[in-house]
């Protein structure tokens, strides 16, 4: 009875943290799906959101990442970087800096941008941008890439969480007619990223 209730102890703590990420990321995809109802440039209707899909929720896709700035004092003054898009038009943006991350042992990197129409809104000033494509592309997730979005007070000491349960689909894969930002190659990771979005479930 002794050695049951030190597993249990043991076991709890772990549970816990398991279902508060859990209850963390659906309480994401939640507000993800609302904000579709709220957008009026949206290209889903309420009907449509129970096609949409995601991976289950797993803790080993939140990784623990090092942020190597595009040197502070030069970032305000970085290069503008055109981004191709889907339409065939492009997005201008500039490198703010790099995220360094290991997936099971193995070492990774994503560059991350800032928009530089986004960089002169004061509302959106801090806001940071990471499209990628993956092994997972084509397959079970949007064969044109997903994103994922920062904000710049994440970022502490050098360090920050890149969570890609919250990595979702660009507008292009429910409808036509938008202009989606490619991943640059930089940003092609060669491991199956299986967490956030998956393909949508019905045809546009």
């Amino acid at each position: 009875m002794k050695n049951l209730f030190l597993a249990i102890i043991a076991f709890t703590p772990l549970t816990l943290f398991a279902q508060d990420f859990k209850a963390e990321i659906e309480k994401h995809r939640e507000e993800y799906k609302a904000d579709f109802l709220k957008n009026s440039s949206s290209p889903l209707k309420k009907e449509d959101i129970e096609h949409l899909r995601f991976y289950e929720p797993n803790e080993k896709f939140k990784v623990a990442c090092e942020f190597v700035a595009t040197t502070r004092r030069k970032a305000a003054r970085e290069k503008p970087l055109k981004i191709p898009t889907s339409s065939g038009q492009t997005a201008i943006y500039t490198k703010f800096g790099e995220l360094q991350f290991e997936i099971d042992g193995k070492p990774y990197k994503l560059t991350v941008y800032q928009s530089l129409k986004l960089r002169n809104l004061p509302q959106f000033r801090d806001y940071l941008f990471i499209p990628f494509k993956d092994l997972t592309n084509g397959k079970e997730s949007y064969g044109g890439g997903r994103y994922l979005d920062l904000r710049m007070k994440e970022i502490k000491d050098d360090k920050i969480y890149l969570d890609f349960n919250k990595a979702y689909n660009p507008y292009c894969a429910f409808s036509a007619g938008y202009s989606c930002p490619i991943p640059p190659k930089e940003n092609h990771l060669k491991v199956a990223i299986e967490a956030g979005e998956m393909n949508f479930a019905r045809e546009h």
